[in-house]
């Protein structure tokens, strides 16, 4: 991921191996990590049963929040795709009667959202 995209907030994809490496014990029996996004320290992740958010939180980033949204907890969402000046595309989830959304996601240019879009759709329908 490059300098530019971290400070503007933008996902890029991290590899389903190096994320189970580093965060399989959050894992449940016969649950995988399909999908996994990194956004400067944070990560969140798509597995077979739930979305996973990893926050990373203070200065030496020992406090981590971890979130688990089983797939059925979530009512709708958005995605709204990149254009001309707008660079990167964002994804909202909300979370069952939620007025706002729950989750918001910047990703880069390098994903396509179109395919994390279809991926949530499959989940949640």
């Amino acid at each position: 991921m490059s300098l530019f995209n971290k400070l503007l907030g933008n996902a890029s994809e991290v590899s389903t191996e190096k994320l189970k490496e580093k965060y399989g014990r959050l894992l449940i029996s016969n649950e995988q990590i399909e999908l996994g996004f990194a956004l400067f320290r944070d990560v969140f992740m798509f597995t077979n049963k739930r979305l996973i958010l990893i926050d990373v939180q203070g200065l030496t980033g020992s406090k981590i929040e971890y979130k688990s949204m089983p797939y059925k907890s979530i009512s709708r969402f958005s995605l709204e795709t990149s254009g001309t000046f707008d660079l990167d595309a964002e994804l909202k989830i909300w979370i069952s009667s939620e007025n706002i959304p729950t989750v918001s996601k910047k990703f880069n240019k390098s994903i396509n959202v179109y395919e994390v879009q279809q991926y949530l759709a499959e989940k949640v329908m």
